[in-house]
């Protein structure tokens, strides 16, 4: 016993099965106690010292253990496990003379453990062949065989067709079917798509039905099924690949038309793309019920795929032409297309309508009528000679009128906790999660300087019990807890400099020290909050301040002036001097257009704060004037920029922002980088997973300004296809001050934002600045242009993005942003790519809110003039005829 705990803990694997060996019962047992306390022993141990024994120790414990249920959790432990491959075939030696139904018992248990189910997968096969047991049929030991399987050919160097492999295997009757029913196929089963590859799962299975070892209604009935519940796009392509490889009879397709019914409706594309052409040929032999035909129609006339929906169209087109009786029972839903937002699939389905619309009933007639409402305006003259009289007046244009959003309120704060259970409740749900809520943590960290201000023994009694089990509460040691506090930004910070847990000394050595001039700006509005939670963390061991200047009035972190003047006069009534960071923060937050009251009252206080308050009111100056800054004209690189730039940098279309003395001459060191002249420069950022929120409610009343410091980061959904990083966009524009060029900038580029989420993030902040009053739409429309002859925004993104916000309502808005851009696209020799869209979406706007000018859009009518049957062209010709018919509808 004692060779083989020698040989363990020298990581001698191959040894152990020799010296168990020599073991009896008792001997074996004993030595489990001793590897028990050893692989406890382990798990302290450096990784490298635990992965010289693991294996040992693997073999040793599995050929010790006496129990099947012990044996099997002792080989399924996660630190028994390493990177790489398991001595499994030496604990299938170690265990070779025990009791078949032993083994099988321990086989089945491991095939029933999720950790150890797949991975094990040559252990458990091993031991069902000592055993001569049934082979356990889990998810996890059916996954870990046909990753064992699809593997081979390559280990083998492909010498042997997977065909061949499957033929062999003992289990395959078994296992096959069951692979149809797992939640989610390996993906080396789906990694060969090509049939004529020797590797092809589908191609081998089908061979394999076809040669009678496989039952071929099993695979048919299991790919069906499969096909209607649905799941992982990869793995619906590998059961259709599998179902179209059977090649199934006319009599198999005839007793499944409810499951191709299903598959139409609800479907991937390429499987209900499938299902159609099942149908299609059910219909062509009169095998599709008419009845079933229109349910089906139904479904797939309301999917956005308009080449499911084309084919839908035609495969009704043909049922008719081979028995117009049916129209009555098809008219109807073809009719359903009318309100399909292309307008060619409105125009097939009208059509249908007009050619068998002499053969339906009035009743018919009358409901085809009315669902004629649906159609879009383009289609309004058309819709009227097909229908006649039947429409009487609904075929009259309304006048239109723009739909927008209500403009977002401002929504004020709820003050700092006035209870101390209410705040100590705020801030152990701040302390344990990972919210960055800006207001639940502004009303936190106001509602610890005032408590802390009337009573701060009950709130340091409160908060240890409270916040017990926190990593910096505990047994981690001062300089630790320090080192990692001073790296974040949360309320911990000020919270463990309250507990004790933070020296004082480094309270005020943190107040002095941190100066926030980092490379980016996102580093320096971190440095702001920390020099305020420095800061606060000495007013709550002082407790001194009765409150903060800073706490703001609203959501956005925009203060109200006159608040801000009343909280000045208390303080100079109580005699306390305001704390740097803290009034320089509440300056920023400040309103301050046309506060020509407040900045008396703030004159009259006769402070040098009140003095400072009425001078920044009075001038109300953005922090910093932004510009636009041309790239590709610096011939030289300026100051701090990145010598190795991306090839495409030059390219980019970004703001600069000019020198602004006053910040640096009457704002604390922490405050001083917002006053410093900054031209964009390509720098690694490591602030992508940050929260924007503290960012935007630091400058609330500079959205401009912060709308260019922070354009390097949110472009980067554009330029480097980042997904989230126009996620700040909806916050940004409810900011106070100008949107200008900086706002309308950032917004363009995440109209063209490679994930729809950044898209759908931009067009609510186009469709907010719109009901702001505060949208300059030829302005965005002039940015897009921009962007586009920069390569990069693509039309196809524009045109997704400008279709979304009008499918608000916002038509006017649209068509406003779209008209500078399209002149400059229809001017090239070869339209881009995506610039029919482009024109779709103008042409709907016009057809909905007539014209915007008697001008038209230069280019139009010679692109339009082009012929032929392209969308480009028949776009073009849909845009100008609209565009003067347009007048109409204005």
């Amino acid at each position: 016993m004692k060779e083989l705990l020698t040989a363990v803990r020298e990581g001698r694997k191959q040894d152990v099965p020799a010296l168990l060996a020599r073991l009896d019962k008792a001997e074996r047992r004993s030595a489990l106690a001793e590897l028990k306390e050893l692989r406890k022993e382990a798990r302290s141990w450096h990784w490298r010292e635990q992965d010289k024994i693991r294996k040992a120790l693997l073999v040793a414990g599995a050929g010790c253990h006496t129990g099947a249920a012990g044996c099997a959790t002792w080989i399924g432990g996660r630190d028994l496990l390493g990177w790489t491959r398991s001595p499994y075939p030496l604990v299938l030696e170690v265990l070779a003379d025990r009791d078949p139904a032993w083994l099988g018992d321990v086989a089945h248990r491991l095939a029933g453990r999720a950790a150890t189910a797949e991975t094990a997968y040559e252990l458990i096969s091993g031991l069902v062949k000592i055993a001569q047991c049934p082979v356990p049929t889990t998810d996890g030991f059916v996954q870990g065989w046909a990753e064992t399987v699809s593997t081979a050919p390559w280990r083998r160097q492909r010498t042997q067709p997977l065909r061949d492999i499957l033929r062999a295997d003992p289990h395959l009757t078994v296992l096959v079917p069951l692979l149809f029913e797992v939640a989610e196929l390996p993906p080396q089963v789906t990694w060969i798509d090509e049939a004529d590859n020797p590797c092809h799962w589908p191609e081998a299975l089908a061979s394999l039905a076809d040669e009678g070892l496989l039952e071929r209604s099993v695979l048919v009935n299991s790919c069906v099924t499969r096909l209607l519940r649905g799941g992982k796009p990869g793995d619906l392509r590998f059961f259709l690949a599998v179902l179209r490889r059977l090649a199934l009879t006319e009599q198999e397709e005839a007793e499944r038309v409810a499951d191709w019914i299903g598959m139409a409706a609800d479907g991937i594309s390429t499987v209900a793309g499938h299902a159609q052409e099942a149908l299609g040929r059910l219909g062509e032999r009169g095998e599709l019920p008419v009845r079933a035909l229109a349910d089906m129609s139904g479904s797939v006339l309301f999917r956005t795929e308009k080449k499911l929906v084309r084919a839908q169209l035609v495969l009704i087109g043909k049922a008719l032409r081979r028995d117009p009786s049916t129209a009555d029972e098809l008219l109807p839903v073809v009719a359903e297309a009318f309100g399909h937002e292309d307008i060619a699939i409105q125009e097939r389905a009208l059509k249908l309508v007009a050619r068998y619309l002499p053969v339906v009933g009035d009743p018919v007639r009358e409901e085809l009528s009315l669902s004629a409402s649906l159609l879009g305006p383009a289609h309004r003259t058309a819709a009227a000679e097909v229908f006649g009289d039947l429409l009487g007046d609904r075929s009259a244009a309304e006048p239109y009128e723009e739909l927008l959003p209500p403009a977002p309120p401002l929504h004020r704060l709820e003050p700092a906790p006035a209870t101390l259970p209410e705040l100590v409740e705020e801030v152990v749900v701040l302390a344990r999660s990972a919210s960055r809520d800006v207001t639940a943590f502004e009303r936190a960290l106001d509602g610890l300087v005032r408590h802390a201000h009337t009573d701060r023994s009950a709130l340091t009694d409160a908060l240890r019990d409270a916040l017990a089990g926190q990593w910096w509460l505990d047994d981690e040691p001062l300089p630790e807890v320090e080192r990692r506090l001073r790296s974040e930004a949360g309320i911990e910070l000020v919270v463990a400099v309250l507990l004790g847990r933070v020296p004082v000394q480094a309270v005020q050595d943190g107040r002095a020290a941190w100066t926030g001039t980092g490379t980016c700006v996102h580093a320096a509005l971190k440095g702001v909050m920390k020099a305020r939670l420095w800061e606060a963390a000495d007013a709550v061991l002082s407790g001194s301040a009765p409150f903060l200047l800073a706490f703001p009035t609203w959501h956005t972190g925009s203060l109200d002036p006159a608040v801000l003047v009343e909280r000045l006069r208390t303080y100079q009534q109580l005699g306390i001097r305001p704390g740097d960071a803290d009034f320089a923060q509440a300056l920023l937050r400040v309103r301050r257009n046309g506060q020509h009251e407040a900045a008396a009252a703030a004159a009259l206080l006769g402070t040098p704060e009140g003095d400072r308050l009425a001078a920044w009111l009075q001038a109300d100056e953005p922090l910093a004037p932004v510009f636009r800054f041309d790239l590709e004209k610096q011939t030289s690189l300026a100051h701090g920029w990145d010598m190795r730039q991306p090839t495409d940098w030059n390219r980019r279309v970004l703001m600069a922002s000019n020198e602004r003395p006053f910040i640096q001459r009457e704002f604390p060191r922490s405050f001083h980088w917002l006053g410093h002249p900054h031209t964009p420069r390509h720098r690694i950022c490591y602030h992508w997973g940050d929260q924007p929120g503290s960012w935007l409610a630091t400058l609330p009343e500079d959205g401009e300004t912060l709308a260019a410091w922070l354009l390097p980061s949110i472009a980067t959904c554009t330029t480097d296809e980042l997904r989230g990083a126009a996620q700040p966009l909806t916050a940004l524009v409810e900011l106070g001050g100008p949107a200008s060029e900086a706002i309308h900038l950032t917004v363009a580029y995440g109209l063209g934002a490679r994930h729809p989420e950044d898209r759908l993030s931009a067009v609510d902040a186009l469709l907010i600045l719109a009901a702001q009053q505060r949208l300059d739409a030829a302005l965005l429309g002039k940015m897009l242009a921009i962007l586009h002859d920069h390569s990069l925004v693509k039309p196809s993104r524009i045109a997704d993005s400008t279709r979304t916000a009008a499918a608000t309502g916002a038509y006017r808005t649209v068509l406003c942003v779209l008209a500078p851009v399209l002149p400059g696209l229809l001017a090239r020799k070869k339209g881009p790519r995506g610039l029919s869209d482009l024109l779709s979406v103008a042409a709907e706007c016009v057809e909905h809110c007539g014209a915007t000018g008697t001008e038209p859009i230069p280019g139009l009518a010679e692109t339009a003039a082009r012929g032929g049957s392209s969308q480009l062209v028949r776009q073009a010709a849909r845009l100008k005829a609209a565009w003067e018919q347009g007048s109409v509808l204005t």
